[in-house]
């Protein structure tokens, strides 16, 4: 084979990983979209629903309570920009694991726990960095409620309205530090990376934890067919990829909490940067221990379908398109 037929063929796997990973992601948010629009609204403490956060009713309660103020597409509020971020967080994801397996661990004699959770860190981290903007843009259109005009019609903030108010968001603070001030100024673009180092963090553990766990269950649980692959069967994937979303968002969540805050910081406090400690602080004045696990309910409720669904559809996926 030449070297430029191996270069295609190489270059055609990419793109068949990656839409694999694309599908099975928006597949899998979709699913959870509802439960994804009550979690933000619990973790960034908008003031109308935390009167129902704290107990496994109180996210039916406020998923109803939206569905009367803004009927059924209320609940997936922010849901165009979640598939419009989710598409290529995905594909980059599973595609980026799929290139970091084969390199490191390119026989199964070779798969390791750490090589494993390395696999997942790296490619997660890689993932975010490419999409965290359309990530803060679901954020903040989720987290907004408060929709009417003089009419009294109820309006829903659109994609490129969003955008516009963050672009626009006022210059710091005189009592902001002179760097953020500057850095605002000479770069408004990054306003749309609030809390893009929490979620850097948080994305280390989650990933990792998350593929760590699906490598290590499937290794043990599935058996291997005759050309050296897993014989697993959807209801194997759909296990595995549940547990694995489990624990991997118990790990993480505290960084989500305080991304969240820092994300929606734009709204609350637009003319400042929020960092982290002020932020850590924040939540822990209000709520202690507790306040860094506000959500946590519904975040296993969201999780673990999600993900269930997520690794499910992407092995789904591979075996259609033959990788």
């Amino acid at each position: 084979m030449s070297s430029d037929a191996r270069r295609f063929k190489a270059t055609d796997r990419v793109i068949r990983s990656g839409i694999a990973g694309g599908v099975a992601g928006c597949v899998a948010k979709t699913v959870v979209a509802p439960l994804d629009r009550v979690k933000i609204l619990f973790q960034a403490s908008n003031p109308e629903y935390q009167k129902y956060a704290g107990t496994w009713s109180g996210a039916y309660r406020a998923g109803a309570q939206i569905y009367r103020d803004s009927g059924a597409l209320g609940l997936f509020q922010g849901h165009s920009a979640t598939l419009l971020r989710i598409f290529p967080y995905a594909a980059i994801k599973f595609m980026a694991y799929d290139q970091m397996h084969d390199l490191l661990m390119p026989t199964r004699a070779q798969e390791t726990n750490l090589r494993r959770f390395s696999a997942g860190a790296i490619s997660g981290a890689i993932s975010v960095f490419f999409t965290y903007p359309l990530e803060l843009l679901r954020v903040r259109m989720a987290f907004h409620t408060i929709h009417s005009t003089a009419s009294g019609k109820p309006v829903r903030p659109s994609f490129l309205h969003t955008a516009h108010l963050i672009y626009a968001e006022g210059s710091p603070l005189p009592s902001a530090a002179p760097i953020t001030r500057e850095l605002f100024h000479t770069f408004p673009l990054l306003k749309f990376y609030r809390g893009f180092t929490v979620s850097l963090a948080g994305i280390v553990p989650y990933a990792g934890t998350a593929f760590l766990t699906w490598g290590y269950l499937r290794a043990s649980l599935v058996p291997v067919g005759p050309r050296g692959r897993p014989r697993a069967t959807l209801l194997a994937d759909l296990g595995i990829g549940a547990l694995s979303g489990a624990l991997a968002q118990t790990v993480s969540y505290p960084f989500e909490v305080v991304r969240r805050r820092m994300q929606v910081g734009g709204l609350t406090e637009p003319g400042r940067w929020l960092r982290w400690g002020e932020t850590v602080r924040a939540i822990w004045t209000r709520g202690g221990v507790r306040g860094f696990f506000v959500g946590l309910g519904i975040g296993y409720l969201k999780i673990v379908p999600m993900n269930a669904v997520s690794f499910a559809v992407w092995q789904g996926m591979k075996r259609f398109l033959e990788l």
